[in-house]
């Protein structure tokens, strides 16, 4: 049997990275990191307030999240992270080789109106936009699936499940 890459649940604010990543590691019987948990107080301040982050700002932030992911090497693990770059992507795949991505995908609308209805949160909806316009989706290159929001959250696992089961890479 293979070991377990370590999973990262990725997408712009709202998708569902929060709820689906437990779902997701419980599914697949490994241990899940809230990438939220990763960023430094500087950060959640400045999203708090409405200001998008620099790329500056971000580097700690997915260093931290790969030393995590690193640390699970060959045990597994699922952590979220928006990785809405290409570039972010390849910094956590320069500590973490071994990352898998599931990006959830999904129309903006839905994704507006589920951030309008959570609460304690600090990333207002104001940012989506600029959510959306950082957005590059996985590359063919890109050892990832992605996977559609749309229905409940155990709908949305169970797609997950079965887009990483088809990836070669992942599955015996």
């Amino acid at each position: 049997m293979r070991t377990p890459h370590v999973v990262v649940v990725m997408g712009v604010a709202g998708t569902g990275k929060t709820t689906i990543g437990p779902l997701l590691a419980a599914r697949l019987g490994v241990p899940y990191a809230e990438g939220d948990d990763f960023h430094p107080k500087a950060n959640i301040d400045k999203m708090s307030a409405g200001i998008p982050l620099e790329d500056t700002d971000r580097w700690p932030w997915l260093d931290a999240i790969g030393h995590w992911a690193h640390g699970r090497a060959g045990l597994g693990g699922v952590v979220s992270s928006s990785a809405l770059k290409r570039s972010y992507r390849d910094r956590l795949r320069a500590v973490a080789p071994g990352v898998v991505f599931v990006h959830l995908t999904g129309d903006r609308k839905l994704i507006e109106d589920r951030m309008s209805h959570r609460e304690g949160h600090f990333m207002p909806t104001a940012l989506l936009d600029s959510q959306f316009a950082t957005l590059q989706p996985l590359e063919p290159d890109e050892a990832g699936v992605a996977v559609d929001v749309g229905g409940g959250p155990q709908e949305i696992t169970e797609r997950a499940v079965k887009a990483l089961d088809a990836l070669p890479d992942i599955t015996e």
